[in-house]
C-alpha cells in the first residue's frame, strides 16, 4: 500500500528540563537510598507516564501529608518540582518528618524575587495561573494579602493597589512569553514605578521549547504537542503553535489518544513536548505516524541545553546506575 509523504519537524530542545530531570532522580536516589516506600507530595511533575513508572519502583503520591501512615514516618516524603507554600515544610516539621525538597531551583529563584519584593515593602503581582502548584507554592511564600495574582491584561485594569509606587512583580515560570510580555507591558503602562524581578522569571527551558516551537510551525498541517493536559508548558506550546501559523495544534499524553480519523491529509506535521513529558513518549508518537505515512524527520533545533541542577546533599552518595539513568531521562 502507497502511504502519503509526511514531513515531521521534531523540535528540539523538547521534553524533560534539568528541574524536571533532577526531581525524577530524587525520587529514584531516595527510593535506591531508603528503600521503599518514599511518598511525594503532588505529582512530582505533570505527568501520569512518569507518575505510573515512580509509583512501579515503589513511590506513594499523595496530597497531603496527613495521608502518610504513622508508621512509616521515618520514610522521606519528597516535594514536587512545582514548589510548596512555607506551610508544607512546616507542617512536615510539626509531624516530625523527614522530607526532601525537589522544588525546581528556577521556582525557588521566583520565590526569592517575590519574597525581596516584599522585603523591599513592595506588594507583589504574580502573574500566573489561578490554582496551578507553582502559583499556589510561590502564593504561599508571603504573608496572606502581600500578593495579588494577575492572569490576564484584563485584571491589570481591574487592578487598583493601595500604592501604585510599591508595586513589584513576578512570574509563574512556565508562561507564554509572548502573552506574559502583553500584561507586563499594561502593567508598565498603569503603574510605572512597578518594579521588575532581578532576573527573569520565565525559566529558559520554557523559552527554548517555545521558541523551537515558533521556528518550527509555519506551515504545518498539524502540530503536535506531548504532554499533560495539567501540564501548564505543555498547553502554552499548543497555544504558541497556532499563533506562530500551525494550521492546527493538539495536545497527546499517549500514542493511543492520537484519532486518526480526526488527523486527515496532512503533509506536514510539527512535534514537541513539554518539559515534563519523557522521551520514549515522542518516540511512541513518531513510530505511530511512521506506520500510516512515508514519514521523513527534520530536526528543528534552536539552542541546546547543558543545564544541570545538583540534587540534594542528603543523596549526592547515592549512584545511578545507566538502567537508572535511562529511567530518568524518559528512555524507558
Amino acid at each position: 500500500m502507497n502511504r502519503q509523504p509526511l514531513t515531521i519537524r521534531l523540535c528540539g530542545p523538547r521534553g524533560f528540563c534539568a528541574g524536571v530531570d533532577r526531581a525524577i532522580q530524587i525520587v529514584v536516589l531516595a527510593l535506591k537510598k531508603y528503600g521503599a516506600p518514599v511518598y511525594v507530595r503532588h505529582e512530582i511533575v505533570h505527568n501520569r507516564f512518569v507518575v505510573e513508572g515512580l509509583e512501579a519502583l515503589g513511590a506513594v503520591f499523595v496530597e497531603e501529608l496527613d495521608e502518610i501512615p504513622a508508621e512509616h514516618h521515618a520514610q522521606p516524603v519528597i516535594f514536587s518540582a512545582h514548589g510548596v507554600p512555607k506551610s508544607v515544610p512546616a507542617d512536615a516539621e510539626a509531624r516530625k518528618l523527614f522530607y526532601l525538597d525537589a522544588t525546581c531551583p528556577l521556582v525557588s529563584k521566583v520565590h526569592k524575587q517575590a519574597m525581596r519584593h516584599e522585603r523591599l515593602g513592595r506588594h507583589v503581582v504574580l502573574i500566573g495561573h489561578r490554582g496551578h502548584p507553582e502559583v499556589i507554592g510561590t502564593m504561599g511564600q508571603l504573608p496572606h494579602g502581600a500578593v495579588t495574582l494577575i492572569e490576564t491584561v484584563a485584571d491589570v485594569d481591574a487592578f487598583e493597589p493601595a500604592d501604585p509606587a510599591a508595586l513589584g512583580y513576578v512570574t509563574q515560570t512556565t508562561l507564554s512569553v509572548d502573552d506574559t510580555a502583553d500584561v507586563i507591558a499594561r502593567l508598565a503602562e498603569r503603574f510605572p514605578l512597578i518594579t521588575a524581578p532581578a532576573a527573569e522569571s520565565i525559566c529558559y527551558a520554557t523559552t527554548n521549547r517555545q521558541e523551537a516551537v515558533k521556528q518550527a510551525a509555519p506551515g504545518c498541517d498539524l502540530f503536535v504537542v506531548v504532554g499533560a493536559p495539567n501540564s501548564s508548558n505543555s498547553k502554552r506550546l499548543v497555544e504558541v503553535a497556532l499563533k506562530a501559523g500551525a494550521k492546527r495544534s493538539i495536545l497527546l499524553q499517549r500514542a493511543h489518544e492520537i484519532d486518526w480519523a480526526d488527523i486527515g491529509d496532512i503533509g506536514v506535521l510539527g512535534l514537541s513536548a513539554g518539559a515534563s513529558a519523557p522521551e520514549v513518549v515522542v518516540d511512541e508518537i513518531i513510530e505511530a505516524f511512521k506506520q500510516r505515512f512515508d514519514a521523513t524527520i527534520v530536526l528543528a533545533e534552536t539552542v541546546r541545553e547543558t543545564e544541570n541542577f545538583l540534587v540534594n546533599r542528603e543523596l549526592r552518595d547515592v549512584e545511578l546506575t545507566s538502567a537508572d539513568m535511562a529511567f530518568v531521562n524518559g528512555a524507558r
